[in-house]
């Protein structure tokens, strides 16, 4: 399976495979998850390169069962009929409640088992995951030694972001995303520089996270103890929040009021590190489906551009 994230790096793994390495494998999918909170641009580019690279893409989305002890299973879609309004994203977090910074399993339960339970339709029980990382990203493999992953940029075909962005140059069309855009529109693994960008560029990206507080605050499997029996009750105020240092989209947004007319805006190039505004997760923008989460959440500060994987 080739595990399509919708960013360029991915995109030329994918083309790589396809064209020069049919026949080290028995098959080849390819799969690309919707969450329903993709950027337009994300799912341009998808489409785009089906119709131009033939990749043949199967688009799915996780199916949710409430109430039931089983993981996330799929459907299928297409460019056409790909949510655009959140649905995938909230059937999760209705279940699960909101991911954040602790609970980190919107990947998991939007892109991972979703993919897992398709393959499994198709009968694969043993196979390979190909995963769009490059060789100048290395230490963002997965250190899950129980799955068969396989870095092809990494490893047998190395490649650098210069070398991906040379390459995409001359191709008819590229990823029409900035650094700090990413594939995921509000991701709360970004760094505040980034958010207090997107909040300068377009705030109405965050109406969606700012609804699911709003409605599932209070969902998740902390709530369902009974609290006099808890041994550290949650507090009556206590409420589930996306964003770094439990802040809400209010939060979020009254910070940036206070810094708005003299904060530096995020751009697509490096710039001198704060560690105020530029603590992020570390590549989280791709949301790559088995990158090492909690290795990536630990490196303070490397919250470098993954637009383009």
């Amino acid at each position: 399976m080739i595990s399509f994230s919708g960013g360029e790096t991915s995109a030329y793994m994918t083309r790589w495979l396809l064209t020069t390495q049919r026949s080290a494998w028995d098959e080849i999918v390819v799969v690309f998850a919707n969450t329903g909170e993709e950027r337009e641009e994300t799912l341009d580019f998808v489409h785009k390169c089906d119709i131009h690279f033939g990749f043949n893409t199967v688009w799915i989305e996780g199916v949710q069962y409430p109430g039931e002890r089983k993981s996330a299973g799929f459907k299928i879609v297409d460019y056409a009929t790909a949510s655009r309004d959140g649905t995938p994203f909230e059937e999760s977090i209705a279940k699960y409640g909101i991911p954040n910074q602790k609970f980190k399993d919107c990947t998991r339960n939007l892109k991972r088992r979703p993919m897992e339970a398709y393959l499994r339709s198709l009968g694969w029980e043993d196979y390979t995951v190909a995963i769009g990382i490059r060789v100048d990203e290395i230490d963002r493999m997965s250190s899950d030694a129980s799955r068969k992953l396989f870095y092809p940029l990494c490893t047998v075909h190395p490649m650098t972001k210069p070398k991906i962005n040379s390459w995409f140059s001359k191709q008819p069309f590229r990823l029409d995303l900035k650094g700090y855009q990413g594939n995921c529109k509000w991701c709360w693994k970004k760094s505040d520089r980034k958010h207090f960008t997107l909040f300068a560029e377009d705030p109405s990206i965050y109406v969606f996270p700012w609804k699911m507080e709003q409605k599932y605050g209070r969902h998740g499997p902390e709530f369902r103890h009974d609290p006099t029996t808890r041994r550290d009750p949650l507090p009556d105020t206590y409420r589930r929040t996306f964003f770094r240092g439990n802040r809400s989209v209010e939060d979020l947004y009254a910070a940036y009021e206070k810094i708005k007319n003299t904060f530096i805006p995020a751009t697509d190039d490096a710039q001198i590190f704060d560690p105020e505004l530029d603590v992020g997760g570390g590549c989280e923008e791709s949301c790559e489906v088995y990158a090492d989460e909690d290795e990536i959440s630990n490196r303070r500060g490397q919250d470098e551009d993954c637009t383009l994987r």
